[in-house]
């Protein structure tokens, strides 16, 4: 264990000298009120700290200690329904410690909570042989997630005692004999360094959907399970909403949401709207399933950089169970902002407006976690790891380096477009700028799994008129509506029935708020036949005046709010009402 003085410091970077013996990464404790950091450069017997709390009052000659271990977090039974800050410190504990709710510094509460007792159900017996990865018992953790004890790394050998009962986190439940004759006591709680990703026994190719229930997201831009996606979009324009409905409604077992730099306000409407949120599978609390990291922007700058380490080391344990994580981070811009704060105290060249030259493969580590893999383990247990990143581009520019950065390295592309969001329009997801390179992969599975099979060709069918109402726009603009053929009329009444009918979609509606894919199906038919119907009577004869202000159009617009269990009837009734109207329009046609 390496001691050491402070030489200098610089905001939350402190200068040790006497280090020569420590490691890059160790956690070390700073002064006599054992302030938490980290090493993060060694120069001769100068080491670089970046310390997790506040430094004020720190002066030159204070003592400083490694403890010799990287920053790592506990993993164990105890974890769903916690809200830690960004080095894994259980922001309730910290509170009753300080009795108050400003943090004091120095405080040393564990992660995991030492006095709870937790009852294990193991699943294998004294004489069986296991390898890292194996589940050997169980925990049931909340009345939705069941925590599986696994077989640390390095531990392969025979179960040489195991035995049920009510056991806090630091006790042993288990015995394995190793193949060199060790014995390895196994408890309900492992450590792991949060820089290092979880080992895996095999990368699987992404050709699952996240389904998330919202129809911009899953018709037209969907996300692999195991996939990654960036969210950029300026102030405003609903980046935290579009990650509050994922995370309660997407397809995943378990949700870790980290804000990280956010301000104090967006964070605590999370703190006290999840507990509140129902979750729509189960009906109990969406905290049941929720792991929250809470680093808000008045926080110290250095405990950003490790928040998202800590909240994707959670993400890949509950993934080495087998079970879909979904980890939504809010916002990566902020934790740019804190490798820029970090790297210019290191007095290191910068790169583009100021961010690190490294900050590219910095953001490329994190993402490259996600993933579907087969666990560790004799069995093949699949887990998968989505990561949903927001980026908040300094006044909406998406030329700026962090969102470059973070779109080559993502494969889908959520634009959110300030001039939707001012029009009300919610997802403001803008359709011609955004993108997924999951549809080669994943667009098979919709065709084979809903209904019809011509996901595909309705999608593709509903982006063509999107693209030509915004090629038509601008011929509007310059010689209005009327010069336009009727045909083009048809194009651009049906492209705003995609916008309004189907694209936009109400969060805080109890119906719209979730859309199943057979009911997304429908609406892509319902509109499309409207298409298709249409340009038949066009062709025929009929109207375009009379065409776009049929009254089937009004029902058609409000099929979105149509609970699940009238969907056929409902269905069957617009579209033969669609069939009806159109042919007494041709009937009529040489009234017109």
């Amino acid at each position: 264990m390496s001691k050491g003085t402070i030489k200098k410091v610089a905001g939350p970077l402190v200068i040790a000298r006497g280090m020569k013996d420590a490691n890059m990464f160790d956690v070390v404790r700073v002064s006599d009120q054992r302030l938490i950091g980290e090493i993060i450069e060694i120069h001769g017997d100068e080491a670089s700290i970046q310390v997790y709390e506040e430094t004020s009052g720190l002066g030159p000659g204070a003592p400083v200690e490694s403890t010799g271990v990287p920053m790592s977090v506990e993993l164990g039974p105890g974890l769903i329904g916690s809200i830690y800050d960004g080095i894994q410190r259980p922001l309730n504990k910290i509170m009753e410690v300080s009795k108050g709710n400003l943090l004091k510094r120095g405080v040393e509460v564990p992660s995991l909570d030492r006095d709870k007792k937790w009852h294990f159900k193991p699943t294998v017996s004294v004489g069986d042989k296991v390898v890292a990865g194996d589940i050997i018992g169980t925990v049931e953790e909340t009345e939705i997630v069941t925590q599986k004890i696994m077989v640390p790394v390095g531990a392969d050998g025979t179960i040489e005692a195991i035995s049920e009962g009510d056991y806090d986190v630091t006790a042993a439940v288990a015995k394995i004999k190793t193949a060199d004759g060790n014995s390895v006591d196994v408890g309900l709680m492992q450590k792991w360094p949060v820089r290092r990703g979880r080992p895996y026994k095999q990368k699987l190719s992404s050709d699952k959907p996240l389904i998330t229930g919202q129809r911009v997201i899953d018709t037209l831009f969907p996300i692999a399970k195991g996939g990654t996606a960036a969210v950029p979009g300026p102030f405003g324009s609903g980046k935290t909403v579009v990650q509050h409905q994922l995370a309660k409604w997407a397809e995943a077992d378990i949700v870790v949401y980290i804000g990280c730099g956010e301000r104090g306000n967006e964070m605590t409407d999370v703190l006290n709207e999840f507990p509140e949120l129902k979750d729509p599978k189960t009906g109990k609390s969406l905290m049941e399933r929720t792991v929250l990291i809470a680093n808000t922007s008045d926080m110290p700058v250095a405990a950003r950089e490790a928040s998202i380490y800590t909240g994707i080391t959670i993400a890949e344990y509950f993934r080495d169970m087998g079970y879909s994580v979904a980890l939504m981070a809010d916002s990566t811009s902020r934790w740019a902002e804190a490798l820029r704060e970090m790297s210019g105290r290191l007095e290191e060249m910068p790169g583009e407006e100021g961010y690190p030259a490294y900050l590219g493969s910095r953001l490329a580590q994190f993402y490259e976690r996600a993933g579907r893999v087969t666990a560790l383990g004799s069995d093949d247990r699949e887990g998968a790891l989505s990561v949903i990143g927001a980026v908040s581009p300094a006044g909406g520019d998406i030329s700026e380096p962090v969102t470059q950065a973070t779109l080559r390295i993502v494969k889908v592309f959520w634009s959110l477009d300030s001039a939707l969001a001012y029009k009300r329009h919610f997802p403001a997801i803008n359709w011609l700028t955004s993108y997924s390179n999951y549809m080669n992969t994943i667009g098979g599975w919709f065709d084979e799994n809903v209904d019809g099979n011509d996901w595909m060709a309705l999608r593709q069918k509903m982006m063509n008129l999107l693209q030509d109402e915004s090629e038509l726009q601008e011929m509007v603009q310059l010689v209005g509506m009327d010069a336009l053929s009727a045909p083009d009329r048809l194009k651009m009444e049906a492209a705003r029935s995609i916008r309004e009918d189907f694209l936009h979609q109400d969060a805080f509606h109890e119906v719209d708020t979730y859309t199943s894919l057979k009911k997304q199906h429908m609406m892509m038919q319902l509109i499309l036949n409207f298409y298709d119907q249409a340009s038949e009577a066009l062709k025929k004869g009929a109207s375009i005046e009379k065409l776009i202000v049929m009254d089937v159009r009004e029902e058609i617009g409000r099929f979105k709010y149509t609970e699940e269990d009238r969907l056929d009837g409902v269905f069957d009734n617009i579209n033969s009402a669609l069939s009806s109207q159109i042919q007494q329009l041709i009937a009529k046609k040489e009234d017109f």
